[in-house]
């Protein structure tokens, strides 16, 4: 990454270009992107150049002015992990192999980088949309156009906010509303491995550009995916469905995780129109599919936009991000928690889980020289318990992990990834070995107003070690990866555990004190689930999925993966087609087990 920062200056003066450490991995040159004003959440850094490095001041308590000087004392220097790319890289694709545009997609433009089947184009407001992948050397722009588009879905009107959803049961069949699928998918299936359980294909009538999906989420026995304007839970043995919550308008907005008891709150827009803001909050148990309470954002003053916002959940706790302003619901009643703090620093958005992790922007004289803070809150009153601050220019761009807390930060093209103690001050900064380049999946979830700041893949951390998949390697005979451990303490490498032959290996959280890794399908390998030893190691298969569906497993478009009960689901993260009858036809999501 870069060179982490103290408050002793850096020989050279302070704020002195470094020269790359010695291992430094290599990132590519992009086009810089646009600096945004006060508050606005950019698009995901390229792994940095040489640069002095984004650690800067932690404060306990609550935040002084910008200019705090960092308690407790200052930290040594340590070099950074990535080192400035001498040359732009050609394209080279993230995670997944078939390189497309996605049938009905928005006409992009600015910045990005090539749409895969895993990688969609990322929508930016109504006008605009770029891929991103962080690391392998793309930021290219994809296009898209209007030839293939289709009618719009038929609209009620104007829905009013108090609008409430109802709830279809569904018939437990099958029969387009479960699997969908007529062929035996177990057929070729071999010693080893794993079962197909079933196979979904679409059922909605979505708009001519398609539409995104949210979820997948397990809670019990059921699996909940929502897209446009209902939101489903199916059966996690066989696939059929439970009960379908329909929506009064658009589904715009929900949580990476639900609450430990299974309810989440999802974000709805309050009308049908082109006009219409992701303005409502609506509770569901993801169990039974019943809607609890339904309540619209607090508006905090004229200047607060909510045509994008991002949730995150902590406990019985919601927030709400978004550019400039902020709110907290109790998640079991919607009592509204806290708002927008005083001050001039204000959230933008939020990471959830054990711990409630705050991003925030300070208004500064210079919105091209930003500065960020990144504080943990009280989930019940939105107090901070520390803020730390890293170097002006900084900006928090991801949390890969809230406990412990590991945090992606960028400045125009370059990226730095650093690990907070309990207490919010300094662990260390990442250093990775020269020629690694790292490709964390954050998805899509990213907007000019509302940036999801959790959520991402291919990362994992347990209490001492952060682990991180890198960028796959099409050098050789066969494409591959390998997963990196860094010692939190020290930020440095501690092994490095190689794919299986000819396989690309993403991890997706801790598991019993292992990495739990999804195994990427090839045309003629299938995925599957497999764990690495804290202590590196070859990964070992929990779950083979069938070669014999290969071609399916990789034909979802964006996927997600989720492991529970023994089980895996593969669900796309977008749903699009060219015509009605081919958006029929789309598989959504498939489960694997024993």
């Amino acid at each position: 990454m870069t060179q982490p920062p103290s408050q002793q200056p850096p020989q050279g003066g302070f704020g002195a270009p470094q020269e790359p450490p010695p291992g430094s991995p290599q990132p590519p040159q992009g086009p810089p992107p646009a600096q945004p004003g006060y508050g606005y959440p950019q698009a995901p850094g390229q792994p940095p150049g040489q640069a002095p490095g984004p650690y800067g001041q932690q404060q306990p308590g609550q935040a002084p002015g910008p200019y705090g000087q960092q308690q407790p004392g200052p930290y040594a220097q340590q070099p950074g992990p990535y080192g400035q790319q001498p040359g732009p890289y050609g394209q080279q694709p993230g995670y997944g192999y078939p390189q497309q545009q996605y049938p009905g997609a928005p006409t992009p433009g600015g910045p990005g980088g090539g749409s895969s089947k895993r990688k969609p184009a990322i929508i930016i407001g109504a006008a605009a949309a770029a891929l991103l992948v962080i690391g392998g050397g793309i930021f290219v722009a994809t296009s898209g156009g209007d030839d293939d588009k289709k009618p719009i879905a038929k609209e009620s009107g104007d829905a009013e906010p108090s609008t409430s959803p109802s709830v279809n049961e569904g018939n437990g069949n099958g029969d387009g509303e479960g699997r969908g699928a007529d062929d035996d998918l177990n057929a070729g299936r071999k010693a080893g491995e794993a079962k197909v359980l079933w196979l979904q294909k679409n059922d909605i009538d979505l708009p001519r550009n398609g539409s995104d999906v949210y979820g997948p989420w397990v809670a019990g026995d059921t699996i909940v995916k929502g897209m446009y304007r209902s939101v489903s839970g199916y059966s996690v043995a066989d696939g059929k469905q439970k009960w379908t919550l329909e929506l009064p308008a658009d589904l715009c907005a929900a949580p990476s995780q639900p609450a430990a008891n299974g309810k989440i709150v999802i974000g709805v827009k309050n009308g049908t129109t082109d006009k219409a803001d992701c303005a409502d909050l609506q509770m569901i148990d993801l169990s039974t599919g019943k809607a609890g309470w339904k309540k619209s954002i607090k508006q905090n003053g004229t200047w607060d936009f909510l045509s994008d916002i991002s949730l995150s959940i902590s406990g019985d706790t919601v927030t709400v991000g978004r550019t400039g302003n902020s709110n907290a619901y109790r998640v079991s009643d919607g009592k509204e928690l806290f708002g927008k703090p005083s001050g001039i620093c204000q959230p933008f958005a939020f990471a959830g889980g054990s711990k409630l992790i705050a991003a925030s922007s300070c208004r500064t004289d210079d919105t091209g020289n930003p500065q960020h803070q990144i504080q943990e809150l009280d989930p019940n009153t939105g107090k901070p318990r520390w803020t730390y601050r890293p170097k002006r220019g900084w900006e928090i761009d991801r949390v890969y992990s809230v406990n412990p807390l590991v945090v992606s930060l960028k400045k125009d093209k370059e990226w730095s990834i650093l690990s907070l103690k309990q207490n919010g001050s300094f662990r260390s900064g990442i250093v990775s070995d020269k020629g690694d380049k790292f490709a964390p999946d954050c998805g899509s979830a990213f907007a000019i107003f509302g940036k999801s700041l959790d959520g991402c893949t291919g990362v994992a951390a347990d209490a001492n070690t952060f682990y991180m998949a890198t960028a796959p390697d099409s050098s050789g005979t066969a494409r591959t990866n390998k997963v990196v451990a860094f010692d939190l303490n020290t930020g440095k490498p501690k092994w490095k555990a190689a794919a299986p032959a000819g396989r690309t290996v993403k991890p997706l959280r801790m598991e019993g004190g292992n990495v739990l890794l999804y195994v990427e399908s090839g045309y003629e390998k299938g995925g599957g689930i497999a764990t690495l030893a804290p202590t590196g190691g070859a990964p070992r298969m929990l779950l083979q999925h069938p070669a014999s569906t290969a071609e399916i497993e990789i034909d979802f478009y964006n996927s997600k993966v989720l492991y529970a009960g023994g089980r895996s689901f593969i669900a796309s993260g977008r749903v699009s087609a060219r015509n009605d009858k081919e958006e029929l036809e789309t598989k959504t999501m498939m489960a694997f087990g024993n």
